[in-house]
């Protein structure tokens, strides 16, 4: 190949045993070719570093390990005009978008293949089961110069070999689709992009393949009506025949609510979607879906702010009268915080880029006493005044404040056989060295961790810990904004009020709801007021100066509730229900202030956790199904970018058992 490299049109590496380092080395050093056929490679990350000055179609299908790519992958092949990954595991909108941006000749990418046939007959009716050949199939037209697309006529469209403007290139054929795995297995570090593993088992999205067919051919039967009175029309061919579409070998990416409209949305240059024409009304169409779902920079600015930008305005003191008389629309402004800027300055860091900086937090070393020693964290809380520190309780019943900082552990408690599965965590705002942890067998403790040992080695003696009565089966505690209370609830319909100050539990109320209570938690600025939720689909309000008997009010959701909270300035309640039901309500009267339109994944398991970040500016939500966390806009609801999770080799991914916002910056913490 180095040596014809010059001579190269073509090059077909597809069902190919190559090593890793042979396809390392191709991504590297480039190649002079125009066509490069890469079908069923090993890539879990796509880095194309070297020189691809030539080629104008890249073909990736059924690389079943290509999950994401570098941020600069397209960057070496300007003249490319057709991509091609279909049934690949692309799943990210934010970071597909920002990587295939830097392709300007871009006219043709395909993550799927629609093939449209008559209403009374399955695709395969009419070619002995032979999906490559269904009764009708929709168009495409694509030149190695990218040239606009002409009018489609009748026998074009009714052709069924259409298939062959592309020759082999776009022929879906079982042999690649039951390609064997390969045997070799490699270390497969995070850093690795090359992936031998295995196969991916393919996702079954029978389901969803249904709803994305009926809701395209409803939009598809909708824009034929308008279009079908213009002579010459596409959409007049399309009106004579019933016709059903059906997606084939589609990536997950094909499956994200609005994948089309953001797509045309963000690459103005692309002429065909999916064998799809990309046509002027879809263009029209995709711009409103975009600005109603979709928020491209925080604050819904439209262009990307540099932190030079922001300190200027500082210098020159730009008021809120100078902004407005540009004509400005500002729903939530900060210009009379004194955190105005440095959440100006979060904000920016949020939309800068579509890849975050992702770490894990390692708590090994020698401040531990052991090298070897791993801990199973279940739930975690940042410590409310200190930026540098957050406690975390295990599955064994251990208490770990950490400096996630440095990683380096300040304060543990061990077991002792004394708790179980550490499940509530609250820090003192007051008394900052103190913290209440509870685990699900009851126990209840207060800590100080400045009588605490600080390693593993240390001897505990219990020094420093004052303890309550139990509650059983407890999953959440939290302390009100005076640190003289706190509330405990578990697997029960009760909640227990204690007295911080006496060391005492105080009271129970009973049958609060329906079904056990999920969560509590107090407002963060009234010592009196608190929130419960739970399975039995209700969020309710309570206030202890009225011996919460009755709530002040309840709001009811379509699923059980898994989490609720205040915002930092209580004006909101954010309500988590099963399966991706996030609602923010108005916290005076509990009525629905906005719905975060997350798609659902029809589980109901789906465990699904919301929290505020950067103020109340954003929302961050994730699912212990879902191996991606969301950031919304906590006052339009758009949605601002899904960050995937991913694990190490193909097919492992993280999912969502507990998330928290930074207080202090504009990151957060998962487990």
């Amino acid at each position: 190949m180095r040596t014809f490299n010059q001579k190269l049109r073509v090059v077909d590496l597809q069902d190919s045993s190559f090593g890793k380092d042979f396809l390392r080395e191709l991504a590297q050093r480039g190649l002079e070719c125009q066509t490069l056929n890469l079908r069923s490679s090993h890539f879990r990350k796509l880095n194309m570093a070297g020189k691809f000055m030539q080629m104008h179609t890249l073909n990736l299908d059924f690389s079943t390990s290509l999950t994401s790519f570098r941020e600069d992958c397209f960057a070496c092949m300007p003249n490319l005009v057709c991509l091609s990954m279909c049934e690949t595991r692309v799943a990210n909108l934010w970071t597909t978008i920002s990587a295939l941006s830097k392709l300007s000749c871009l006219v043709e990418l395909w993550f799927q293949k629609w093939l449209c046939c008559n209403g009374g007959a399955s695709p395969s009716a009419s070619s002995g089961g032979n999906l490559d050949q269904p009764d009708v199939v929709l168009p495409i037209s694509c030149t190695d110069t990218g040239e606009q697309l002409t009018d489609i006529d009748e026998e074009t469209y009714l052709n069924p070999d259409i298939d062959e403007v592309f020759g082999n290139f776009f022929s879906f054929n079982s042999r690649a689709i039951n390609q064997p795995a390969h045997s070799m297995m490699e270390d497969m570090s995070d850093d690795s992009e090359v992936d031998f593993s295995s196969n991916w088992r393919e996702f079954d999205y029978t389901d969803l393949l249904a709803n994305v067919s009926s809701g395209w051919n409803r939009q598809f039967n909708l824009q034929n009506e308008k279009e079908e009175s213009l002579p010459g029309s596409f959409g007049r061919h399309i009106a004579d025949v019933p016709l059903k579409y059906i997606p084939q070998h589609a990536s997950p990416i094909c499956f994200e609510k609005h994948y089309r409209e953001y797509m045309i949305a963000s690459l103005p240059h692309l002429k065909v979607l999916d064998n799809l024409p990309v046509r002027k009304i879809d263009r029209e169409s995709a711009a409103v879906t975009f600005s109603q779902y979709f928020e491209y920079l925080p604050y819904n600015r439209k262009h990307k702010e540099s932190v030079v930008s922001i300190l200027h305005k500082r210098e020159i003191k730009e008021t809120r009268s100078q902004l407005q008389s540009k004509n400005q629309k500002l729903s939530y402004y900060y210009g009379n915080s004194p955190y105005f800027y440095t959440r100006s300055l979060c904000a920016a860091k949020v939309g800068s880029s579509a890849w975050p900086f992702l770490h894990s937090l390692s708590v090994s070393g020698c401040d531990l006493g052991d090298g070897s020693r791993s801990f199973r964290p279940r739930q975690f809380e940042y410590h409310p005044s200190l930026s540098s520190l957050l406690v975390f309780g295990t599955l064994d019943g251990e208490v770990v404040v950490v400096n996630h900082e440095n990683g380096k552990v300040v304060r543990y408690v061990p077991s002792l056989g004394a708790m179980n599965n550490v499940l509530g965590l609250c820090w003192l705002k007051k008394y900052p060295s103190k913290l209440i942890a509870g685990s699900d067998n009851g126990s209840l403790k207060l800590y100080d961790i400045e009588h605490l040992p600080p390693t593993v080695t240390s001897m505990y003696l219990g020094s420093g810990s004052i303890t309550f009565d139990d509650f059983d089966q407890l999953t959440s505690v939290h302390i009100n904004s005076t640190d003289e209370l706190f509330l405990a609830s578990g697997y029960s319909k009760n909640v227990a009020l204690y007295d911080i100050n006496c060391g005492r539990r105080i009271q129970v109320f009973t049958d609060m709801h329906r079904e056990h209570i999920n969560v509590v938690k107090f407002s963060n600025h009234s010592p009196s007021i608190f929130a419960t939720c739970s399975f039995d689909h209700d969020v309710k309000l309570w206030d202890l100066r009225m011996k919460p008997i009755r709530p002040c009010y309840t709001n009811s959701s379509s699923r059980g509730n898994v989490m609720v909270c205040f915002s930092p300035d209580d004006h909101y309640l954010l309500a988590s229900a099963v399966d991706n039901k996030v609602r923010q309500l108005l916290a005076v009267d509990g009525r629905l202030h906005l719905s975060f339109d997350i798609e659902p994944t029809g589980s109901s398991q789906n465990y699904t956790r919301s929290y505020y970040m950067n103020g109340r500016d954003y929302i961050i939500s994730g699912s212990c199904d879902e191996h991606v966390v969301r950031v919304c806009c906590a006052q339009t609801g758009r949605r601002l970018r899904d960050i995937s999770l991913e694990g190490k080799g193909s097919g492992t991914s993280m999912y969502v058992q507990s998330l928290r916002g930074d207080p202090f910056r504009v990151s957060l913490l998962f487990y």
